[in-house]
């Protein structure tokens, strides 16, 4: 299904770091590299390295004010809360600027390789720093490696990106950065702001002409529901735009697991969402697609078997969910970290919905949220809310 993929990677991606005790911790995407590489997956690949997001790069998003603060927090290390910096979700380290412009450089050079033409997908597995704000750091996000790798797009010509944001917390960051945009189509699908951070991500924030889409889940949510929600928003938005080339957020926090969240999706599911994305990307962007990581908390059960399902995707490989991880790596994970690896890639789920044109329940918590968004957007762009 696909060409040529691009896996962006460099060893130095793992000094985005905010410490021993922060959730963020890079040996998540240390993990999920070995597991990709035991299991074959990155031969697969054309794996390439990346450099820093210069200055004016990141001003395609930030303030360069901002940035400036942050490069002299990375040179002492020392608080400033005007900017963000030194708060428990992101705290200040020495080296905070160049640890977090090479994410966005290496989500620039997927960005890059694909509107090129050099590979028709690319991913930078340790981007998606979706809550990263214009002029200060939010939710373990200093610079918004997806916002400028898309406002680099726009800079090239792009007419029409979109981006969909599967994490479970509200794509904040990127929806602020392009929410009077119409060239910008951003679909998040997260849990309620009503119990999650950040507190945003209602049905009604539309944007310019409904570009602005939001799809906010009851906590509680699995397979079934996410699944029914996805294809009731997705497809015919993505199909009504018709994108030039698409953008993908994998924050895999969506997990059952996932000890910062509270909704319940298995493996599987996510592994199912991956499939749909992959399939969209081809019908309706060309097969042009950048994806990232994003948020994702279990470091051991989850990320890297969600992670390199995702690689093993873009790559055209895909990973039968029975394969056992390679025993090699589960030695690896005892040894990096002391805990117990998984020994499948699956959670040992068939996820299954039905779909909302059989019907919808208005006493369903599920329900009442898809039809708030397609009240909410589907006018905008000609389409139906109605199953």
């Amino acid at each position: 299904m696909s060409d040529s993929v691009r896996v962006v990677w460099d060893d130095a991606l793992t000094s985005y770091d905010f410490g021993p005790r922060h959730p963020l911790a890079p040996v998540r995407v240390e993990l999920t590299m070995a597991l990709a590489r035991e299991l074959g997956v990155l031969n697969a690949v054309e794996l390439v390295g990346c450099l820093p997001a210069e200055d004016d790069e990141l001003a395609l998003v930030h303030d360069r004010h901002y940035i400036e603060a942050v490069k002299r927090v990375s040179k002492t290390g020392r608080a400033d809360l005007s900017v963000g910096l030194g708060t428990s979700d992101n705290p200040a380290f020495p080296g905070v600027h160049d640890a977090s412009a090479l994410v966005a450089g290496a989500t620039l050079t997927a960005a890059r390789s694909v509107w090129s033409g050099e590979a028709e997908h690319a991913v930078n597995v340790a981007g998606g720093l979706h809550h990263a704000m214009r002029s200060a750091a939010s939710g373990f996000c200093v610079y918004n490696d997806p916002a400028v790798a898309i406002a680099w797009l726009l800079e090239q010509g792009a007419r029409r990106v979109a981006y969909v944001d599967v994490d479970v917390h509200h794509g904040d960051g990127v929806q602020a950065a392009f929410l009077h945009d119409p060239r910008v189509l951003t679909i998040s699908l997260h849990e309620s702001p009503r119990t999650l951070f950040p507190g945003t991500g209602y049905p009604h924030e539309t944007g310019a002409e409904g570009t602005s889409v939001n799809v906010a889940l009851p906590a509680g949510c699995g397979d079934p529901g996410w699944l029914r929600a996805f294809h009731a928003v997705v497809p015919p938005l993505l199909r009504e735009f018709g994108p030039e080339i698409l953008v993908t957020q994998h924050g895999c926090d969506s997990h059952a697991l996932d000890p910062l969240a509270n909704l319940m999706l298995s493996l599987d599911g996510q592994r199912t969402a991956y499939q749909e994305l992959h399939r969209l990307a081809h019908e309706t962007a060309g097969g042009r697609w950048v994806a990232t990581g994003g948020g994702g908390y279990e470091l051991v059960q989850v990320v890297p078997r969600a992670w390199t399902h995702l690689i093993a995707e873009l790559a055209g490989v895909p990973v039968a969910p029975e394969t056992r991880t390679p025993e090699e790596w589960r030695a690896f994970v005892r040894r990096r970290t002391g805990e117990i690896p998984p020994l499948t890639m699956t959670d040992g789920r068939n996820p299954e919905y039905r779909d909302i044109s059989q019907g919808f329940d208005p006493a369903d918590p599920i329900d009442r949220a898809i039809m708030a968004t397609r009240n909410a957007v589907f006018p905008f762009h000609g389409l139906d809310p109605m199953p």
